[in-house]
This record gives C-alpha cells, sequence and structure tokens, in this order.
C-alpha cells in the first residue's frame, strides 16, 4: 500500500483527462461516471480512521487541565449528522458498481452501509434509514426515522447479503486499501462484524423477531471468521503525505493533556506492561531515572476533580501526558477497526451467555495474547514488554487469571476489562457503548453526571425534518424530551 490517497486523486485526473473531448466540452468540470475502486479507497480511508481522543474522554482514558471537557465531564449535547455525508459515497459507489456490473463493490457497499448506520444509530437511538440518502434518485428530501429495532435488523440483512455476493467472488478487489483485494478476507471481516452487532444486541436475547442466540451460533458455527492478527481489519499507515497516522502531529495534545489516574491504576494493578506503550513517564519519574518498566513511573489525573486541581498535580510533574509515539512516529501503529483480540472477546462473553458451546477461557487467553502480539510487532521500542511469554505471564497474574472467576458476572467483567485496556487510541466509541450495555468497567462519576446513554439530534434536523425528528423523539421517549439521559431500544 504505497501512497494510496494521492494515487486515487491522480488515477481521477488521468481520467478525467483521457475521457472523449466531446464530453468535456459539453461538460469541463464533471464527470459522469467513474470505476468504484476510486470511491472504495477513500470510502476505506475515512471509515477506518482513529476517531481522535473524544471517546477517551468519556471512557476515562486522559483528562484536560485548562478546562471542562465536555467529553470528560459527561454534560455533552448534540451530535451531527456528517456520517450521512460518508454514506452518500458509499451509494455512489453501489450506483457504479451497478453501471458496470459488479458485485463485489454493492458487496462492500453494503458492509459499509451497515457500519455507518450502526454508529448512527448507536449514538442517537432512531434514525432515517429506509428514506435516508434517496434525495437524488426519489427526491426525499425530509426522511422519515426508522425504528432502532428495524433499523438493526436492516444492517443485519445487509451484512448478511454482503457475505452472500461474496461467496463465490474470487476476484481482486481493485481500490482496496485494507485487505489488498482479498474477498476471502473481507468475508471474514464482515461476518465477525455480525457478531459484534448481534452481541452489540445482548439485552435483546428474548426478542423473538431477531433471535439473537440463534442467529450468532449458526454464524460462528458455519460463515468464516477473523482467525489471526493477519486478518485483522486495519488501516496501515505510511510515511507519505496524506497517508500518515491520523494523530501525527495533531496539536491536540498539548500542555494541557494528561491521562486518566482511574486507567493508570487499573493497568497497575494488573500489572499491564501495555500501559509503558499507552503513557509517558511523569516528569518527576524521569528526573528521578526510573525505568520504563517501574510502574510507579505513571500517574494520572482525576476524571471527576477540578480541571484546575489536575493541572496544578501536572504542573508539579506528577502526571502522565500520551506516549509520544502517537503523534511523533508517522507509521506508529495500524488502526484496527476490527481485529482477532475483540473477536475472540466476543466469542467468550457469548460463550459465558450460554449462546455457544466452546471455552471462554480460551478465547479470553487469546485475545490477551493476540493483544500483546500486535503491540509486540506496531510497538517496536517496547516489544520486550509485551512478548509472548510476558503475555503468558500476565494471564496467570491473581487479577487477570480467569480461572480465578467464579461468577459469570465475575467473568464478563474480565473479558469487558481486557476489551477496554487495548481500546486506547483503538476503536473510537465501541468502548463506551459496551460499557452502557455491560456496567464494565465501572467508570468513574461524580455522583450526579452519569454516563449519558446518547447524544440529542443535530439542530438542522429540527430546521429541515422537524415533523419527523419529532415525530421519532416522541414515540422513543416522550414529546419533547429529546435528552442525553433517555434510554433508546438497544438498552433497553
Amino acid at each position: 500500500m504505497k501512497k494510496y490517497i494521492l494515487s486515487a486523486l491522480l488515477f481521477v485526473g488521468l481520467l478525467s483527462s483521457c475521457s472523449d473531448l466531446e464530453e468535456l466540452n459539453d461538460n469541463p468540470n464533471n464527470v459522469p461516471e467513474t470505476h468504484p475502486q476510486l470511491l472504495l479507497t477513500d470510502i476505506e480511508w475515512n471509515a477506518f480512521q482513529v476517531e481522535g481522543v473524544s471517546p477517551m474522554f468519556a471512557s476515562r482514558m486522559v483528562v484536560q487541565t485548562d478546562g471542562e471537557n465536555a467529553n470528560q465531564y459527561y454534560n455533552w449535547t448534540r451530535a451531527g449528522f456528517g456520517d450521512y455525508a460518508q454514506l452518500r459515497n458509499v451509494t455512489k459507489m453501489m450506483e457504479e458498481a451497478e453501471r458496470i456490473e459488479n458485485t463485489t463493490y454493492t458487496a462492500l457497499g453494503k458492509f459499509f452501509r451497515a457500519y455507518y448506520f450502526y454508529n448512527l444509530t448507536l449514538t442517537f437511538g432512531d434514525i432515517p434509514y429506509s428514506d435516508a440518502l434517496k434525495g437524488e434518485t426519489d427526491e426525499i428530501y425530509d426522511p422519515v426515522y426508522d425504528s432502532q429495532e428495524d433499523i438493526f435488523k436492516g444492517i443485519l440483512q445487509e451484512l448478511e447479503d454482503a457475505d452472500a455476493l461474496l461467496a463465490n467472488d474470487n476476484s481482486i478487489i481493485a481500490g482496496d486499501i485494507i485487505y489488498s483485494g482479498s474477498t476471502s478476507q473481507w468475508r471474514k471481516c464482515i461476518n465477525t462484524f455480525r457478531l459484534k452487532v448481534l452481541i452489540t444486541l445482548s439485552n435483546k436475547e428474548s426478542d423473538s423477531d431477531l433471535n439473537v442466540k440463534s442467529a450468532f451460533a449458526s454464524i460462528y458455527n458455519s460463515a468464516p471468521l477473523i482467525e489471526s492478527n493477519a486478518d485483522n481489519g486495519q488501516l496501515v499507515f505510511v510515511d507519505e503525505l496524506g497517508s500518515r497516522y491520523t494523530e501525527y502531529n495533531s496539536s491536540s495534545y498539548g500542555s494541557a493533556r494528561y491521562m486518566d489516574s482511574t486507567f493508570v491504576k487499573r493497568l497497575q494493578d494488573l500489572q499491564d506492561p501495555r500501559l509503558f506503550i499507552f503513557c509517558g513517564q511523569t516528569r518527576n519519574a524521569k528526573e528521578a531515572g526510573l525505568a520504563i518498566n517501574d510502574f510507579s513511573a505513571y500517574e494520572g489525573g482525576d476524571p471527576i476533580a477540578p480541571y484546575n486541581e489536575v493541572n496544578l498535580k501536572a504542573a508539579a510533574g506528577n502526571a502522565s501526558k500520551v506516549n509520544l509515539r502517537y503523534t511523533t512516529d508517522p507509521t506508529t501503529e495500524p488502526h484496527v477497526f476490527l481485529g482477532y483480540s475483540e473477536l475472540q472477546l466476543i466469542l467468550a462473553e457469548a460463550s459465558v451467555r450460554g449462546w455457544i458451546s466452546s471455552s471462554a477461557q480460551e478465547h479470553y487467553e487469546n485475545a490477551v495474547t493476540a493483544s500483546f502480539e500486535f503491540y509486540n510487532t506496531n510497538a517496536a521500542d517496547y516489544a520486550e514488554y509485551v512478548s509472548s511469554s510476558a503475555a503468558n505471564d500476565y494471564l496467570q497474574g491473581e487479577l487477570v487469571d480467569f480461572a480465578n472467576a467464579a461468577s459469570n458476572d465475575e467473568k464478563l467483567q474480565l473479558i469487558m476489562l481486557q476489551k477496554y485496556i487495548p481500546s486506547f487510541l483503538q476503536g473510537g466509541w465501541r468502548m463506551y457503548f459496551d460499557q452502557l450495555r455491560t456496567g464494565y468497567p465501572e467508570f468513574r462519576i461524580d455522583g450526579t453526571n452519569t454516563p449519558p446513554l446518547r447524544w440529542m439530534y443535530p439542530t438542522s434536523e429540527y430546521q429541515q425534518n422537524s415533523e419527523h425528528v419529532s415525530s421519532a423523539i416522541a414515540s422513543q421517549f416522550g414529546e419533547g424530551n429529546d435528552k442525553i439521559r433517555e434510554t433508546t431500544w438497544w438498552l433497553k
């Protein structure tokens, strides 16, 4: 994968320059047709990016010291519908795929539709789905809102369709920067994502329309799934303009951002060497000459304390910043959209819930080993701390050993904690939504500002689609109750 964004742009330019001269004379600024591979590259680049630090504030990983961060203090309000802009590109790719009769791109289009609608519905609740993106084709500019249940049904169906379209397709997918054109690996990713969606619906196990438990078992027993880190659905960065790590040279990691003390403490209690990869030492620890693998060299700020109190602690040299590797290395590590470690923890949870007949402990240990392997490969300066032997030792720790969990609840706590830890600058809001669903790990709160359950709808919807957004609010929460702590269907 080399200079893939620049290459895509150059390819578009070449297509334009080589088009029929008469067409260019008629529409000098318009390219009416293009190969879907050009759209796919851009779609993948945008979808697989690091989502930044907002979810890390909410998931108790970092704190701000120069003001009250809304995500840290759980007082956010509205989110935007920006994902629909990305979905428009997906729609165009599918239209171009239909034009050239290439079902491979149709399949990937269905996957990305499922991905974006999954994120949107978890963010808000009911959203436009069946009528969405039909302004150009059907002149529907004020789409109705579908129920969250129907949206999840649609997502699962689109993923099933995507897998079916790729099942007998051995072609190379041009423009694919995730799996280098491999349809077999895309099938593994798509089916793994189906399991992720189904485990998200764990509170709906008794819903006969969804049949979550049997659907999960069927996919697990018969569909191809991610088999190792080599199958990870991840965006690999290269040191070329436009293709570097998302957080490289980011000014947002300035003098006012530090580690969250609860995150640091968790890793210290577990004696988890991934702490050294995520965090920098405190200034005082560096000056004292403490070793990188000295767990006492790391400390954070209380996420519920007044921000100036944490600022004073940081100024005194007693707070760690995010490891500089994330902002100074242009190829730091791939961003994993969906990987082997997460799949194994999904399977561990499903096993504990009785959805599949397999060893929850084996899945759990596979996940931890895979996470260590990922950082051993991608954090070269810290490889010695996350070797295979280090993973084995870690798994035998008193607070990590799965055999020490006596109840299903204790097992679930361990599983969710191991899902939480490697979500540092990985997976976006995944861990926050998992915490809302399971209650684990516990987030430190001030007793009143509990973690919000959703975001309010964007102001633009009140201005442009007032009737339908108002109806959606009333049907979910009661008239006018567009609030951040209203419970949406998937959490009930």
